[in-house]
């Protein structure tokens, strides 16, 4: 799945675009490495994303097309 489309599923970020702009202007790394909003990611990978001063990890525990609002918490966790 592309990067932009989990970030906006797992509502990690809330809009698509928002989470393409993200990955546009450096503030996302997927396994160390910066990340483009079309890379695809996979479970078990590392996302670094910079909210602010914040950096907040996350790693992919389970990928999905749709998810319920309660239900994305589980595609991530917090490392």
């Amino acid at each position: 799945m592309r990067l932009d489309k989990y970030l906006k599923v797992s509502r990690i970020i809330k809009r698509r675009t928002v989470a393409k702009e993200a990955c546009e202007k450096g503030l996302v790394e997927i396994n160390g490495k910066l990340a483009k909003s079309s890379s695809e990611v996979k479970v078990g990978d590392i996302l670094k994303i910079r909210f602010g001063e914040r950096m907040v990890e996350y790693r992919i525990t389970n990928i999905k097309e749709h998810v319920l609002k309660d239900e994305a918490k589980e595609l991530y966790e917090l490392v």
